[in-house]
């Protein structure tokens, strides 16, 4: 494990966003093993201060001399003293030593269960108890030493960062959408949990991650998460990052180097097969754009690319950010599209209570951005308004599918009251003509190709469908995701007949409500809400349902 060098040391004391970077770039450029704890102190300590101290919402002093470095012509950063970092460090190495003797197992040549569990245990009984374990900024080793808190991820990195510190080099973090643990062993083949999720935090410490586990998850991906390189935690660190200082305002500067260091990353290959850092990435881009770098759009669709390209297109996240981004640039048919193909993606799941976060992320797509969206195009009805495009109403057919399926099988339902009512008011506002176009084929069970209801979207399909273009100004400009909506020419689009595969039982029982002239609000309710399909309903290739699982850290929604 790699200490800090002569060359950086004689970066200190960090100042100034440049420094930090570049401290990062030649700490990952010069060690294969890039030493976790030191740098997340570094990243902890920069937003601890820029965040915690200021969370009264009152910005920072122009200029203090303990803590700014002013007229450097560069975005300063609190001062980071090389004495202040290896003094955590060293804290951190004598508490996990103290408490883990490695000749009482054997000494092995590669991480055990035992052992990891103990490191685990080392961690858990080293934080204080006094504290609220999802608040925000915790997730860094600088808090575990400045205030024994941890939240779920962050306790998860000080296993690994202690493994390595140990010299246990094969342990390495696992990430789903919502949740962290542990690959080790020569070749990465066992797993391990060591931490908590959501509100709960009940032991679970050394448990495997089996197939019983992580099949049919959310939470864990069908076993397709993020297995991480040493680079890719680095990557974690930084993505892990949090500019809220409170409810309403972010830290500029720590949005800013967490920009620049994920584009550091970046530029070295090092988020290819992280979706979520990339989409951070968009989304920094998004708010804050830097001249000569890809617009918001390029990193979205590389995202999905990563997704489809290297985990079976299992993750939910890549097409939520995306279906966000053109729900904010009012591309409303953009956005009905990608959300649709996120609720392609949950289909492949059981909803099990632990899969809150990506609940209400469905709920608020489905109650309030699509009511949203019908509000703002019906008040001025065009020939030209998404309204009448059967595209638009199959997207949402296709959509309400995915999160029928999701329910099938599972021991708690999904659907209620709220849904049926923003279904039934969404697709009311689609006349009898457009939605007869729409071309609606039921899938039986037990016979469905499941690539016959999800095409994972082509690579360059998805790139050509979801790019957005750079002024000359180098800013970004949302003005050609496919076709925008006011360019779509209402006789070619009411030719088009798009076809529709449902899948879900409720869908399926749906077909004939949804094609008559006069919609019929109490059938469609009933059908929909219906609890018996979701208690009798056991989905394609499922055993018995699972009971529930473990997981991890909030990701922080874009407004």
């Amino acid at each position: 494990m790699a200490k800090l060098s002569s060359e950086e040391k004689a970066l200190f004391p960090l100042t100034d966003i440049e420094s930090v970077v570049k401290l990062f770039k030649l700490h990952l450029e010069k060690n294969s093993e890039p030493n976790l704890a030191i740098l997340s102190i570094i990243i902890g300590h920069i937003e601890n201060t820029l965040t915690c101290s200021r969370a009264g919402g009152e910005p920072p002093p122009a200029y203090d001399e303990d803590i700014y470095n002013g007229g450097s012509g560069h975005r300063v950063v609190p001062v980071v003293q090389q004495e202040t970092v290896e003094a955590l460090h060293h804290r951190f190495l004598a508490i996990i030593k103290a408490h883990v003797d490695l000749t009482a197992f054997g000494s092995p040549r590669y991480a055990t269960r035992e052992l990891i569990k103990r490191i685990s245990d080392v961690v858990w009984c080293t934080l204080s108890s006094s504290y609220y374990k999802d608040r925000a900024h915790l997730q860094s080793i600088y808090s575990y030493m400045t205030g024994a808190k941890l939240d779920s991820s962050g306790t998860t990195l000080a296993v690994v960062a202690a493994c390595q510190a140990l010299g246990y080099y094969d342990v390495h973090l696992a990430l789903s959408e919502d949740h962290t643990w542990l690959v080790f062993g020569d070749r990465g083949q066992h797993t391990v949990e060591v931490t908590w999720h959501g509100k709960g935090n009940e032991d679970k410490r050394g448990i495997p991650v089996t197939h019983d586990v992580y099949n049919k998850s959310w939470l864990y991906v069908n076993g397709h998460p993020v297995v991480c390189s040493r680079y890719m935690e680095i990557a974690t660190i930084v993505s892990n990052m949090n500019p809220g200082i409170n409810a309403t305002t972010d830290s500029e500067e720590v949005m800013l180097l967490q920009q620049a260091l994920l584009w550091m990353l970046y530029d070295a290959g090092h988020l290819e097969r992280y979706p979520m850092a990339i989409d951070n990435l968009g989304d920094l881009e998004e708010m804050m754009p830097t001249k000569g770098r890809f617009p918001a759009t390029k990193m979205y669709e590389e995202a999905i690319t990563s997704a489809v390209r290297y985990y079976d297109n299992q993750h939910v996240y890549p097409y939520t950010y995306l279906g966000g981004y053109c729900y904010r640039n009012k591309l409303y048919k953009q956005a009905l599209k990608y959300w649709a193909r996120a609720a392609s993606v949950i289909r492949n799941y059981n909803y099990s209570r632990d899969d809150e976060e990506i609940y209400k992320e469905f709920l608020e797509i489905a109650n309030e951005l699509i009511p949203h969206i019908m509000r703002v195009v019906s008040s001025g009805i065009s020939a030209r308004s998404i309204l009448k495009d059967p595209e638009c109403f199959g997207y949402l057919l296709e959509f309400y599918d995915g999160i029928c399926e999701w329910e099938e099988g599972s021991a708690t339902p999904v659907l209620h009251i709220g849904w049926a009512k923003a279904l039934f008011n969404t697709i009311a506002k689609f006349d009898a003509h457009v939605r007869s176009h729409v071309k609606i084929s039921c899938i039986e069970p037990d016979t469905a190709d499941m690539s016959e209801i999800q095409e994972p979207p082509g690579l360059e399909k998805t790139a050509a469908e979801a790019r957005t273009s750079q002024d000359q100004n180098g800013n970004m400009a949302a003005d050609c995701i496919n076709i925008a909506e006011e360019d779509i020419d209402p006789s070619e689009v009411m030719h088009r007949w798009p076809p529709v595969k449902l899948a879900s039982a409720k869908m399926r029982g749906l077909r004939d409500l949804l094609l008559a002239d006069k919609l019929n609000s109490q059938a469609i309710s009933l059908q929909l809400t219906a609890q018996s399909q979701v208690t009798m309903t056991k989905k394609r290739g499922t055993g018995e349902v699972d009971s529930a699982h473990t997981g991890r850290s909030k990701r922080a929604r874009r407004e």
